[in-house]
């Protein structure tokens, strides 16, 4: 019995496996490369690249490490990983996740369709709300590995959730965010985007 609750736990991502302390003063001289696409400071212009300031660390180095696995497929993370040791994502964790996230404007029109998916989700397709599991502000839940979203740009989130849709992006813990995904159409994930990039 104990076994299986471990292993119910861990597809929920709530029992993590023992990670490498990420330490942000090294991650410091190690985001050089990183800044070309997503800012020194983790505050990306261009918003096909996410926002990674004030992302969890544990987040982060997650995301750096299925890259390198090819649990998460992108041609350009794929040659940024290739070199990266466990504790350099750690440390470029740790380094991003502390500092300042900006946060976006939002078209009003669309936002207001969002936050309602947002807040409530969208009953008769089986949608729950997106804060509950990434927060009323978008701050996440660093302890489930559930990411802040506060501020991300709404044209990488658009593509994130239409990746979860098509299965082109499976590295989501018991595929929680591929059946929600699967549920959206492309207007509600654009309101739903439009929405997250202006909260905060």
């Amino acid at each position: 019995m104990k076994k299986l609750l471990f292993v119910a736990l861990m597809a929920l991502g709530v029992v993590s496996v023992a990670q490498a302390a990420g330490n942000a003063s090294a991650g410091a001289g190690k985001v050089a490369v990183c800044s070309a696409c997503h800012g020194m400071d983790g505050n990306s212009v261009a918003p096909n690249w996410p926002r990674l300031a004030g992302q969890h660390a544990d987040y982060i180095a997650k995301q750096l490490a299925d890259f390198k696995s090819g649990a998460r497929k992108d041609d350009t993370m794929i040659g940024m990983v290739a070199i990266l040791s466990e504790q350099d994502m750690a440390d470029i964790g740790a380094y991003f996740a502390g500092q300042k996230g900006g946060v976006g404007s939002a078209d009003a029109e669309k936002a207001a369709l969002g936050k309602k998916i947002y807040t409530g989700g969208i009953k008769d397709k089986g949608v729950s709300a997106c804060m509950a599991c990434h927060g009323p502000s978008g701050a996440g839940n660093p302890s489930a590995k559930f990411p802040s979203l506060s501020g991300q740009h709404s044209v990488y989130t658009t593509k994130a959730l239409q990746d979860f849709r098509s299965g082109a992006r499976s590295n989501d813990p018991a595929k929680m965010m591929q059946d929600i995904a699967a549920k959206m159409s492309d207007a509600e994930i654009a309101a739903v985007s439009e929405y997250i990039m202006g909260l905060h």
